[in-house]
């Protein structure tokens, strides 16, 4: 009995591993952030979209497994060069490649169809998060570009427009933007930040990321450019909250000091580390206000 469950775990490991579920997690914060706030800007029941708080929580969490799982099988053999990703299921051959492509489309549908039950611009949205994940990243891109960071933060940033549309009427209004533009922006620096610790594993697999093709100034001064556009974004809550305006801004404008004096005193790895560590804390912290903000205002009314 002790060897079924510890190979049970063993085989639920390998597909968390598949599917990526450290990001799945990551990706639901914001989605919860947008669904919340939307519920308490339209001053809708919370109550009554229980049903599609559980769906739209569902829904995205199997489409990000799927995407994860086709970028798996796709980047097998650029996979199997880093070291940090060699261990893949995916590149071991302890996940069969047809299987993983069936369950990968299965979660997919299941996805779409839990979104669908929110709404249908919700399941759309998925897919086009899907989508470019996939295409335009994952089988174009992120091998021939410095740029594909910027069209991979496409789909990193759909979860808050699919979590405030499984609930409003539409997806227009400022909040909603700031908040997928705020997660698109914050790819950047935070994975600028990866690409400097891993640059050795990028340049190995011949993966243009911005470090290792343009060197780490041009990283930096890209870095900072977007850290002050980040800054900027966080205005287009002042039509909800001033207090949700400052903290962003605050908190965006700490990551630029970090980004500054940083880079003046450490050398380029420790750099890296100091931004990775304070893109999760930045990421957690603005989500973390706007889930408290409107859940205290849901409360409130």
């Amino acid at each position: 009995m002790r060897r079924i469950r510890h190979t049970m775990q063993n085989y639920m490991n390998l597909w968390a591993k598949t599917v990526k579920t450290g990001i799945i997690k990551s990706n639901l914060v914001p989605m919860i952030a947008a669904l919340m706030l939307a519920l308490y800007t339209y001053e809708l029941s919370f109550v009554e979209h229980i049903p599609h708080i559980l769906f739209a929580f569902i829904g995205t969490a199997l489409i990000i497994g799927a995407a994860g799982s086709f970028n798996n099988l796709y980047d097998r053999d650029i996979d199997a060069i880093m070291q940090r990703t060699k261990s893949r299921p995916t590149v071991t051959g302890e996940l069969n490649s047809k299987n993983v492509l069936i369950v990968g489309f299965v979660i997919l549908i299941a996805g779409l169809i839990a979104l669908y039950l929110t709404t249908p611009l919700a399941a759309f949205l998925g897919f086009l998060g899907v989508f470019f994940y996939v295409v335009p990243y994952t089988m174009w891109t992120k091998r021939k570009t410095i740029w594909n960071t910027e069209v991979g933060s496409i789909s990193g940033a759909m979860p808050p427009l699919i979590g405030w549309a499984a609930v409003a009427p539409d997806i227009w209004h400022p909040a909603a933007w700031a908040l997928f533009i705020i997660m698109v922006i914050w790819q950047m620096p935070h994975f600028y930040a990866i690409a400097i610790r891993k640059r050795d594993d990028y340049g190995a697999a011949n993966i243009p990321m911005l470090p290792v093709i343009k060197g780490m100034r041009r990283t930096y001064i890209q870095t900072n450019i977007y850290l002050i556009l980040m800054m900027f974004t966080s205005l287009l809550f002042i039509p909800l909250s001033l207090g949700l305006m400052c903290a962003s801004l605050v908190l965006g404008g700490i990551w630029l000091w970090i980004s500054f004096v940083g880079y003046r005193q450490m050398d380029e790895k420790k750099w890296a580390n100091k931004m990775f560590a304070y893109s999760l804390i930045y990421m957690t912290a603005v989500f973390a206000t706007v889930i408290i903000y409107a859940s205290v205002g849901i409360f409130l009314q």
